[in-house]
Parts: C-alpha cells; structure tokens; sequence
C-alpha cells in the first residue's frame, strides 16, 4: 500500500509527520508484513515530539520530495514515537550499542523484514557532513548491499538479534550491605564537579538517580560530603538556565558545564523527579531556594501540562518558529519595554542579561553569578517583576505540546506530588496527584491490563515495567498520605500484574516488556538506569513498602530476588545502577515512621510539621487514626497512642523507638535512629 498511514495515529509526534511525502507506517505487525510481503528492508525512524535534531532531520529530509522518493523506493518507513513505545526504542537503542554507535535521537536503523536490525546511526544530514553520508546516500547502498548480498544482511541481523537475547557477562556478585553502600557514595563523590555540582563535564543531566543515591547515604551514614554535593547540585541547577525562572519547570539537560545553555525542551519526568529529590532535600535544609522552585515547578505543571480529564502531558518542545529556545531567551530591550528602565535595571543585573546577550546573541535568564538567597523582600519584588515578563511572554508563539499521558511519567509525577503536597502542606497539589491517578485507573486500565499511553480517548500501547513501576510507587505515596485503603489495593493489584508479565522465572528480574507482547524481537532483562529509574530499582522499594504494609513476607523476598539477580551488572558497572544501589537500602532496615491518634487535629498536624523537618529517604510515613490494621508481625504490633495524644513511633527493622508526644523531639529521634550503620562508621574512621 502507498501513501503515508500516519493521519489515524494519536501520538503528536507520529502527527507531525502525518503530510510528510514518505510513505509512513505507524509500528505494528501490519508494516512488519508489509516488509515482509514485499521483501523490503524497513527503514525505522524513531524520535519524539519535543526533539530538536528530530525536527531537523525531518524538515531536511523527510518533508524533501526527492530524499522522500528514494525512501519510498526502496523500503518500507516505519516511524515510532520513542515515548508512546519505549519497549521498541529500547530494543533498536541496543541494537544502535552493539554496533559501537553512540545513542540519541532521532534513532535511525535498517532492519530486516522481519524486525531484526542490521545497521544503523541517529542523525543523518541531507549532504554529506559532521562526518556522516548524505542521507541518499546511505539509502542507496543500504538498498544495494540488501539487493547483492542478503546472506551478509541477515547474517549481520541474527548476530545483533542473539546478543541482544543473551544474557551479558557479568562480574563476580557484589554484596549491598551498610558498609559497601557507604563506600560506595564516598567512591562516587570522585566524579562530581566541586564548581558546578553534577556529574564532571559536558553535557549536564540532573541524574536524579546518582543524586538520590549520594543523598541516600550521606543521610544514613551522616557523610557531610555526598550531602553537600547533592545540594550544590540542586543550588546550581535551581539558579542556571537550564530552570525557566519566567515560568518554572526544568529543561531536560544543560549543554555546558555551568547549567547555563538549556537544551530547551521541557519533559514531565525530570520535573517529578527534581520535585521529589527537591522536596525531601528540603526536610533536611529548610532551604528557601528549594521551596520556591518546587512551588514555582507545581505551579508551571498545573498551568500548562494537565491534559484533558486531569493526567499529567509529557513534554514541550524545544522549538518554536523553527528556532531552538525562541519562546525562553530575552534581550535587554525585550526586558526594558515590559518594566521600564529602573526595575530593568534591577532585573538585568540579577539574572544576566546582558546587551550583547549570554548566549548566540540572546541572553538565557540564570542567577549563577550569585547563587544565594536574597530575603523576602528583595525575592518578591523580583517575583512581580517576573509575573509581568510571563504575561509579555504568553504573547510569543508557544513551543509544541504533546499531550500525550504516559503511565510511567504520570507515576513519577504522581509520587513527588504526593510527596511535596505533604511536606509543604499544599493539599491542593495532592488532590491535582489523586486526578491524575484517577486519569490513567479509569482510562489506561484496557480488559484488565495497564497501557502505557493515552490520547484523544484510545489507549493502545503495551505497558512496560516501568508503567506498573512508577504507578505502584504512586498509589503507595497516595496511600500514605491519604490512607484510603483502594490505594494500597491497586498497588497490589499493580504488582501482582507485573509478576504474572514481567517477572523472568528464569534468572529472575524484571523484563521492561510483558510476556505477551508480540511485536518485539526480544525482551531485554536490565536494571540499570536511564534518564528515569529502572522499573528494577523502583520495585525494589516498592515491594519493602508493601512489605512494611501487609506483612508479606513475599515481597521481601521478591525484592532479595532482584538485588540477587543483578548482583553481577552493579558489581560491573556501579554508576549505572545507582537506583538499584540506594534501593538496597530499604532491604537491609525497612524504615517505618508512624502518627497514630490524637484527638485534636492541630495535635497531629504539628507532629506532621516536625516530621517535616528532617529527611527520611525510603521511610514509610503515615498519620492512622489508630493501629488496629497494622500488618501481622509488624513492630508496631501493640503499640498505641499515649494517654490519647497523637503519638509518634520511628521503626527501623524489627524495633520501634519508644512513643514519642511532643513534636519537638520527633526530628531528633529520627535523625538518632536513621544512623543504622555503626560499624560502617567504625571502618572509616
């Protein structure tokens, strides 16, 4: 069949695409068939919304009538947004590796008829340069070589294919105990930057599971250092470029080494996961820098990225009017014509506009020069003059909007709303997480099964682990901070969904696709991390949650059962697995810390509040009106309020501490007992 078959598609990237002379087809066993009817080599592009280089590849190439006739000659063009199928990504993205390709977007690669890869490369340039072919060029001898010499093609094909299906080898198993992790995050402060905060270099991604990790231990083992390094981190990525301070929400990554020069687009994971690592860092700091930027991040998420019936949209493009970061760059005039010469003045000065602009002849908004906090009075007279520069600005053409509501996205936002909605008593952003939830229980819940993609009313894409993953770590932050019991059911329903799909019974772990997914060559079985956590490391904590929750002892040994399955791939490569590492933790001491009773609610509210202002990573946290439906087995088991006053109870492991009634001693007790590993102390002294 001719003709481009994107029109009936949901996706917005998949959309854009849909008047492009190549002859598309959307990813599914119809284009499969198709290759293999025609015995055509298919031509997979893969890339998503909000990406620049997409964008640049496409108006080259893909809207070129030429380039778009040689396509159409000689393949069978199959387009996939990366985020609507993350399981197909992943498995060309690994393909990409093993041919000792660099990864990124777009992703394009030359299959067989059947699916399986045989080369392949990202972006590709219409005339030849950067030290790539033209991309006719390429077309024309790929055709070529598949035409003349299919056996080397399909020979090449297998030989990826079966790497990717093997298991890799793998180092010697480590084991995770209190003094391995402690080691672990000091090893791991040798690769951040002592200016700059982040990992060393160029570009500059907020990693939030490396940071999570140096801020997990430096909490449990009291190390000063992985502290500090997590919140110059934040400090730096709160006052660079890379945080819009017009509109609030963060770019997906920095491409220098100061946070300065944004790659423009804005992505619904890395906001949740700076509001959650911002929040918890704010129980220990107080730091009113991070308060206003998660408030500030809130605020952006509820104005501009709920979709319609209350789910969270993925992304924002970095493009507009063709131009990279047009909607966010200023210029000293642009600033002056909106506040006037005086406060322009002011303005300029604190966040580096200059005349000559700081970056391409524009000037990107940052306080880098000056990363402190300058009290209310000087702070709120720059928020107004902010508010007036956001009204001048929703005057410019806006960048793209992918509307598009992923489950996993949904469930990382979720939690952090969850969690910042409680630490900083905002219950409005937690009824805007309960919405959300609700959005993809009702809507994204397809005869029984998770999807892992809603739009425009159809939900069609098959979920991945990490879905059932985030969206469990959702519903049991929901669950404590709400105590409606359904929360706690679906998380459980969630899980065991996962362990029927996912779960490898032979070697064990989670695959990222289910069992029954029938379009993929291979289903890959890893856990280290991305841009997001891996659903491996995630479920980790999950399964001690639900551990702490119910008593079953299952759980806890479904989680034993993953740390022991990649043993080996932590041992071999510990950055990678900094999720799985920090989660490990939850394993050796579960934490549990509980506000029971009280018959005045101002009496709990103040417990809430102390709890509030220290951090507990990994603990589980409620206020239950009494513990009568505690788990069997558990510490609490017995426990009760004192002389009716809300009662505090800080439960590591099998132990409780004694009760605690007043709200001041609550943060001293838990900053006590959160001190777990002695003698990993003793050994670094």
């Amino acid at each position: 069949m001719s003709g481009n078959r994107l029109a009936d598609e949901t996706s917005p990237y998949l959309l854009q695409h849909k008047d492009n002379p190549v002859h598309w087809r959307a990813w599914g066993p119809a284009a499969l068939a198709e290759a293999r009817d025609l015995d055509r080599p298919i031509l997979l592009s893969v890339g998503y919304a909000a990406c620049h280089w997409c964008h640049v590849m496409a108006h080259e190439s893909f809207e070129d009538d030429a380039t778009a006739a040689v396509m159409n000659e000689l393949f069978v063009n199959i387009k996939v947004d990366r985020e609507e199928r993350p399981d197909v990504d992943a498995i060309y993205m690994a393909a990409l590796h093993a041919l000792g390709e660099p990864g990124g977007w777009p992703l394009t690669m030359f299959l067989a008829p059947d699916g399986r890869p045989f080369w392949g490369g990202t972006y590709f340039p219409k005339t030849a340069r950067y030290g790539k072919p033209a991309f006719q060029t390429a077309l024309k001898e790929i055709a070529k070589v598949y035409r003349e010499n299919p056996a080397k093609i399909l020979q090449n094909a297998e030989s990826i294919t079966s790497g990717l299906r093997q298991k890799a080898a793998v180092s010697a198993p480590i084991l995770l105990d209190d003094t391995t992790i402690a080691n672990i995050g000091m090893r791991l402060l040798s690769i951040t930057d002592p200016e700059h905060g982040g990992i060393r270099g160029a570009p500059k991604f907020p990693q939030w599971s490396f940071l999570w990790l140096l801020w997990r231990t430096g909490i449990r083992y009291s190390l000063e250092p992985c502290q500090q390094a997590v919140v110059k981190a934040l400090t730096h990525i709160c006052q660079g470029g890379i945080y819009d301070h017009i509109g609030g929400g963060f770019a997906r990554y920095s491409v220098d080494e100061r946070w300065l020069a944004p790659h423009f687009e804005k992505m619904l994971y890395d906001n949740a996961l700076l509001i959650d690592l911002m929040s918890e860092v704010w129980r220990e700091t107080q730091s009113p820098l991070l308060k206003a930027r998660v408030a500030e991040t809130v605020g952006w998420l509820l104005r501009e990225m709920v979709a319609e019936g209350g789910g969270f949209a993925a992304s924002l493009d970095a493009d507009s009017e063709g131009e990279e970061g047009k909607f966010y760059v200023w210029s000293a005039a642009e600033i002056g014509s909106v506040l006037g010469g005086a406060d322009a003045e002011v303005f300029c000065g604190f966040y580096d506009v200059q005349r000559q602009g700081n970056w391409e002849g524009h000037s990107i908004l940052n306080r880098l020069h000056s990363l402190e906090w300058l009290g209310p009075e000087v702070e709120q007279r720059l928020a107004g003059m902010r508010a007036k520069l956001l009204a001048a600005r929703g005057s410019r053409v806006r960048p793209g909007w992918d509307d598009k509501v992923l489950g996993d996205w949904n469930g990382l936002m979720i939690a952090a709303l969850a969690h910042a909605a409680r630490t900083f008593g905002r219950p409005d952003w937690l009824a805007a997480a309960e919405r959300a939830f609700g959005f993809v229980i009702q809507h994204m819940v397809v005869e029984g099964r998770l999807r892992h993609s809603a739009r425009a009313g159809r939900a069609d894409a098959p979920a991945t682990a990490s879905d059932h993953a985030n969206l469990i770590a959702g519903a049991l932050r929901l669950y404590q901070v709400t105590s409606k019991a359904s929360y706690l059911a679906k998380a459980e329903q969630l899980a065991a969904m996962l362990d029927t799909h996912y779960w490898m019974e032979a070697g064990g772990g989670y695959a990222f696709s289910a069992d029954d997914t029938p379009d993929l060559i291979a289903r890959l079985v890893h856990a280290h991390d991305d841009a997001t956590p891996n659903a491996n490391g995630v479920m980790v904590s999950n399964l001690m949650t639900l551990f702490v929750l119910t008593g079953s002892e299952a759980y806890a040994s479904r989680a034993q059962a993953v740390l022991d399955r990649f043993g080996g791939e932590i041992a071999g490569n510990l950055f990678a697995h900094t999720g799985l590492i920090g989660a490990a933790c939850d394993v050796i001491a579960p934490q549990q810390i509980v506000v029971v009773g009280g018959s005045e609610p101002q009496e709990v509210d103040r417990m809430q509040a102390a709890l509030s202002t220290v951090s507990a990573p990994g603990a589980v946290q409620q206020a239950i009106a009494d513990l009568s439906g505690v788990a069997p087995g558990s510490p609490l088991a017995g426990k009760s309020p004192v002389a009716g006053k809300a009662t505090a109870y800080v439960c590591i492991g099998p132990q409780c501490s004694a009760p605690v009634t007043e709200p001041e001693e609550l943060a001293p007790l838990i900053r006590s007992l959160r001190l777990t590993a002695r003698m990993a102390d003793a050994d670094r002294a």
